[in-house]
């Protein structure tokens, strides 16, 4: 049995994935009516990566005897200048998000949940990979610099990165895995 101090904390991480996905969603349709295809896609992409760590989490808090809730969320924002600036948003959330993970580990902790610390440090890499992901991404956009040609390489980069991510995701079960 889940206690009431990890359960609260799971679904405060619940509500910040699912705002996750939709954050990526906002960002995935600024890009698109932008003229970033590539970068759209990629961000589609994580907007369904977001949800199913989101679907993930309700499923292991149900299964382990707590109740999952599923919040209202605010709208996110949906103006962003530049693509380098909706990538800098990207790896501010991403930080964020690590940090969430983290408390939520230290809960945990000093619950003696050691069951559900252990199946945190799934998600502890996922940060660890996402982070690095989006770094790379933006010293890419950096070498890039002002040159539109640069940028235009670049958001053929994203497509491929999608296509790459969407195949790791459908080899893992996508939505199927948190059944």
């Amino acid at each position: 049995m889940i206690t009431k101090n990890v359960e609260k904390a799971i679904n405060e991480q619940i509500k910040r994935e699912e705002h996750s996905s939709r954050i990526y969603l906002s960002m995935a349709s600024w890009a698109e009516r932008n003229g970033y295809p590539g970068a759209a896609n990629w961000l589609y992409v994580q907007t369904e990566e977001e949800r199913i760590h989101m679907l993930k989490l309700v499923h292991y808090l149900n299964d382990r005897g707590g109740t999952a809730v599923i919040p209202s969320l605010d709208a996110p924002g949906s103006d962003f200048k530049s693509l380098p600036d909706v990538f800098h948003e990207v790896l501010k959330h991403e930080e964020y998000i690590s940090a969430s993970i983290n408390d939520l580990y230290a809960i945990c902790t000093k619950e003696k949940d050691y069951t559900t610390a252990n199946y945190l440090q799934w998600y502890i890499t996922e940060q660890i990979e996402e982070e690095s992901t989006v770094r790379s991404i933006l010293d890419q956009i950096r070498l890039a610099g002002d040159d539109r040609g640069g940028l235009f390489m670049m958001d053929k980069e994203f497509s491929t990165m999608a296509t790459a991510k969407r195949a790791a995701l459908a080899l893992s079960g996508g939505a199927n895995a948190v059944t």
